[in-house]
């Protein structure tokens, strides 16, 4: 389980068994805010093109906003805009019903909106409820918190995690105005957070 044109990646897929994948990045429409990792969106984009239909949904269905783009990705991620399926649905008209497995880039701003995201925490639900496949990857993981029921229970509880540590996050230069530390919320929620070692996811 992150600028200025916000962008939730959602990849709609369908496999060889016919199953299909939504991928969702997180979109963030504050100034200076981070967005999707270009490297692991590219990497997930890659892995599952060669076996899925993808399709991208992002929230309001607005263009995904790439950070840590650099010379060894630049051309991939103008190669991407350039196709028909780089153009995102909206996450809000998504059904998690048509799904069957759902994955999350590495997004630095998923903390500032997906966290909190009632649309992506239906999805969740849903998949959770169906024993569907769920994967957020790095910064991705903190979308997984907007998934509390009615009574305010996590609906990972008792699952274990991994992503960024909160050494990780104190160097961030926002920290003191991030809306949420993943860490503190998996564990205070009844799950089990491993941190990665920095710059690994």
């Amino acid at each position: 389980m992150a600028q200025n044109h916000c962008r939730f990646s959602v990849i709609d897929i369908e496999n060889l068994y016919n199953a299909e994948l939504l991928c969702k990045s997180r979109c963030l429409q504050e100034k200076g805010t981070e967005s999707v990792s270009a490297q692991s969106f590219l990497h997930c984009f890659n892995l599952c093109s060669s076996t899925f239909n993808l399709q991208i949904a992002t929230p309001g269905g607005k263009p995904i906003d790439f950070v840590d783009v650099d010379e060894t990705n630049m051309r991939l991620i103008q190669d991407f805009r350039m196709k028909a399926y780089a153009g995102p649905a909206k996450l809000e008209s998504i059904d998690g019903a048509r799904y069957h497995a759902l994955l999350i880039p590495s997004s630095p701003g998923a903390m500032s909106d997906l966290a909190h995201s009632g649309y992506l925490a239906k999805i969740l639900q849903h998949f959770i409820s169906e024993k569907k496949p769920v994967c957020a990857v790095g910064h991705g993981v903190s979308a997984l918190c907007c998934a509390v029921t009615e009574e305010r229970a996590w609906i990972f509880r008792g699952y274990s995690l991994t992503g960024p540590s909160v050494l990780e996050l104190v160097r961030r230069r926002d920290f003191a105005n991030l809306p949420i530390v993943v860490e503190d919320f998996v564990k205070d929620s009844g799950a089990t957070y491993s941190g990665s070692d920095s710059g690994k996811v």
